[in-house]
This record gives C-alpha cells, structure tokens and sequence, in this order.
C-alpha cells in the first residue's frame, strides 16, 4: 500500500511545476521540487522518507502554491 502522502508529492510536484516563470514563487519553488522529486525518487526505491519531512515537503508546498494564487488577478476586477 502507497503512503498517500507520497501519492501527495507526486501531485504538488506537478503543480508547482504549472506556476508561472515570471512568479517569484515559481523561483523559489524550483529548490523544493528538487527534494520533492529526490522524495519521490528515495520512495520508488523502496526508501521512503521518514513521516517528518513527507509533512514539511507537504507543507512547503501548500504554502508556496498559496501565496502563488495570491498574485492571479481576479478577471473580474480586471
């Protein structure tokens, strides 16, 4: 049975990866997909990483993709 929190990783990587190049949040997401995808890869290899930082990865990205979504305009205002 797979850790939905590795199932997690998989989804937040995606995502982060759609996040515009002009965002500075894309900027600083790049260095945490790097240890979502080395996360990932250590699970696939049958080492998953210990529950502490699946939840710390998991919650960087949330918080990164939050403040993403703070900088789309709303096409209603514009």
């Amino acid at each position: 049975m797979i850790d939905p929190r590795i199932e997690m990783l998989g989804m937040l990587t995606h995502r982060l990866e759609r996040l515009s190049v002009d965002s500075i949040w894309a900027r600083r997401a790049s260095g945490l997909r790097g240890s979502l995808i080395k996360a990932l890869s250590a699970a696939e290899a049958g080492q998953p990483p210990t529950a502490e930082l699946l939840d710390m990865l998991i919650e960087r990205s949330f918080e990164i993709l939050s403040k993403a979504a703070r900088e789309i305009p709303d096409r209603e205002q514009a």
